[in-house]
């Protein structure tokens, strides 16, 4: 007998599965796990499609090879053949509900159901206010598992999705050396330097040069910033999201910089080797602090060391993460403790 592994989410959504019948079902960012055997189950008939910003589901949700289900990972989701079901996860971030609604909308059949599934702590329970420009019909359903279920209708779009409109743009300048920001909404830093890159940036080697990884890069800010202080480096930049991709790539070209942008479930992707690693490594995932994918990091990345190779890490000062450089890469020095964060340097 196979034992079923379900989210809570998907556990809620389940027990909802009368809700869910679909000729072309839409899934976004929902956990990857039997559900979606167990709809194809339920549901034999539906062709599914399993849209996600997060790299790390996209490839899980490849891996379960499900017959006449299709996956996509970017950041922006187009379909000409609309969707009469759609299930949204809410996200971390509020402003990246509103961008997916109007996004997906164009997408959607006139009489489609949408249901927003989330965790009670994530926020969706202002899901009505939030989206009283977007969805009419709004209600909540059914509540477990410490997640609510809620059903609405989509309202018309009030202008064509157009996704450069979206990225937020703001400008920072650390010793004289200005960079021009552009971020999605759920993109880490939407709309401001945050305080630990700042720290990095305003603490640089002397002298770069040779290929540089930003990992976890987010927008992009980092490797811009190093870009322009150090224009013989050779700038190469990975992210597990879809969103920060996009907006890494739009900064770079603002700062007139050029860069390989690739996506990487932590160094899933990583094939190449590197005379600095660079990262103000991200410890949550979705609501849940994670240490773990910036632990794999930090001891899996010597091998992609070039000989003398340099990481450099910045990190709030409670993460215990110098013993970790010390022991899985090599002597490592606390360049800076300054504003509850230390920057972390160490080389082979």
């Amino acid at each position: 007998m196979r034992i079923i592994l379900l989210d809570n989410i998907n556990q809620l959504l389940l027990r909802n599965n009368d809700l869910l019948q679909a000729k072309s079902p839409l899934f976004i960012n929902l956990p990857v796990d039997d559900f979606f055997h167990e709809y194809k189950t339920s549901h034999p008939q539906a062709v599914m499609t399993c849209y996600n910003t997060n790299y790390q589901f996209h490839l899980a949700a490849q891996q379960l090879n499900i017959p006449e289900m299709n996956t996509e990972f970017s950041a922006h989701y187009e379909n000409e053949n609309l969707h009469d079901l759609v299930i949204i996860q809410f996200p971390k971030s509020k402003a990246e509900l509103t961008f997916t609604l109007a996004m997906v909308s164009a997408s959607l059949s006139k009489d489609c159901l949408v249901l927003i599934v989330g965790e009670n702590k994530s926020g969706i329970k202002s899901l009505e206010k939030l989206t009283t420009q977007q969805l009419e019909d709004c209600a909540k359903i059914d509540s477990a598992r410490h997640c609510l279920l809620f059903a609405a209708n989509m309202l018309p779009a009030q202008e064509s999705f157009i996704l450069e409109n979206w990225l937020k743009h703001y400008s920072f300048s650390i010793n004289e050396t200005a960079i021009d920001v552009v971020a999605l909404p759920g993109v880490f830093s939407h709309n401001r330097l945050d305080i630990g890159t700042q720290v990095l940036l305003e603490n640089l080697p002397k002298k770069v040069s040779g290929d540089l990884l930003d990992f976890g890069c987010g927008a992009g800010v980092i490797a811009s910033y190093y870009g322009k202080i150090f224009p013989n480096a050779n700038l190469h930049l990975l992210d597990v999201s879809a969103l920060a991709l996009y907006s890494a790539k739009e900064t770079l070209k603002l700062n007139n910089l050029t860069g390989q942008v690739f996506p990487s479930n932590s160094l899933s992707d990583v094939k190449g080797k590197y005379n600095y690693v660079i990262s103000n490594p991200p410890f949550h995932q979705g609501l849940k602090t994670n240490y773990q994918a910036t632990e794999t990091f930090l001891s899996k990345i010597k091998p992609h060391l070039k000989p003398r190779g340099h990481v450099i890490v910045v990190a709030n000062s409670f993460l215990r993460y110098q013993p970790i450089m010390e022991e899985e890469i090599g002597r490592t020095q606390v360049l800076a403790k300054e504003k509850g964060f230390s920057l972390y340097h160490c080389s082979i």
